[in-house]
């Protein structure tokens, strides 16, 4: 019985050896955005098809060209301020990021941006904003589908053009060059929670980036965050927010934003 016990404390203390030790790791250490970055590999480049789709005769318009009816400044919900122009509507970074009046669940997505043929800066400072999918409320960070420069502007792949930011990596590179029209085309599938507030069934998004599949029906871990690890926080349904990124460089535009929701 001794021998016996002996070899399983032996067996035990071996184990014990191999599980990799966190004591030397600082708990209250600050986590930093660089913790989830992720720089390769970098997605094949793919030459997109030239056209966007029309309008579809159920979809709910967004942006007509015409006024920002539509929006509210995510902040105080008052009337969005984004400049109007030549049938396109330009982010007004001072004005802050603005989401859909309406409220989505599930849903299908038609989106066109530009970036400025004239864009400065590098990596996430060059064109940056975003799409997202859910609006979950002030101080939250929601589901984000990235919008960035993606033409020859390195940077982390989960936070490039196409990637549902920080947590997917497109299966391709679909940017075109600054000054030329791009699209999204978007399926959303909400998350759904059960009534103490434990997810149910998880979101999901297929992404088309210029007629390109960037995004196969993607399991989402949670919110996007910009720091630390995704987590889910319960609602039903949410605006569409587009972002006013604080980067320094030439506000992008927008026009032809349509939503077809689905049952």
């Amino acid at each position: 019985m001794l021998r016996q016990i002996s070899k399983l404390l032996f067996v035990a203390s071996v184990v014990l050896v191999a599980i990799p030790s966190n004591a030397q790791q600082d708990p209250q250490a600050k986590p930093k955005p660089e913790d989830t970055e992720i720089w390769q590999p970098v997605p094949k480049v793919v030459t997109p098809a030239a056209e966007c789709g029309q309008v579809p005769s159920d979809a709910i318009v967004l942006f007509n060209g015409k006024n920002v009816n539509e929006w509210v400044s995510v902040k105080d919900q008052s009337p969005a301020t984004w400049d109007v122009h030549d049938g396109v509507m330009t982010v007004n970074k001072a004005g802050g990021s603005i989401e859909t009046r309406r409220r989505f669940k599930d849903y299908q997505l038609h989106i066109e941006y530009k970036i400025p043929a004239s864009i400065t800066g590098s990596g996430q400072g060059r064109g940056n904003s975003g799409v997202f999918l859910a609006s979950t409320g002030p101080g939250d960070d929601g589901y984000e589908l990235q919008v960035l420069d993606g033409d020859n502007n390195p940077t982390y792949v989960n936070g490039m053009a196409g990637s549902i930011y920080k947590q997917s990596i497109p299966l391709a590179n679909a940017s075109r060059k600054p000054g030329v029209w791009q699209y999204y085309d978007v399926v959303w599938t909400a998350p759904t929670f059960n009534d103490d507030g434990s997810l149910k069934t998880p979101a999901y998004a297929t992404v088309f980036f210029n007629g390109i599949l960037v995004q196969n029906h993607f399991e989402l871990k949670g919110q996007t965050l910009y720091i630390g690890k995704p987590f889910y926080k319960k609602y039903d349904t949410a605006p569409i927010k587009l972002q006013a990124h604080g980067d320094k460089s030439e506000p992008i535009s927008f026009r032809n934003i349509w939503v077809r929701e689905l049952p």
